[in-house]
């Protein structure tokens, strides 16, 4: 096994973990549970408090 060979390997591995990455947080921010507390923070700009 040569270093070419590792790098390749780990390129794929790479790119596969920031796939699962990727997918785990899109698929947090779209959960319709979330979807409450992602609009009230979406409202905090235009709370008047003071």
């Amino acid at each position: 096994m040569n270093l070419d060979s590792v790098n390749a390997i780990l390129t794929s591995v790479w790119t596969v973990w920031a796939l699962l990455v990727f997918a785990g947080i899109a698929f947090w921010a779209w959960r319709p549970a979330n979807r409450k507390r992602f609009e009230d923070d979406a409202r905090i700009p235009l709370n008047d408090e003071g």
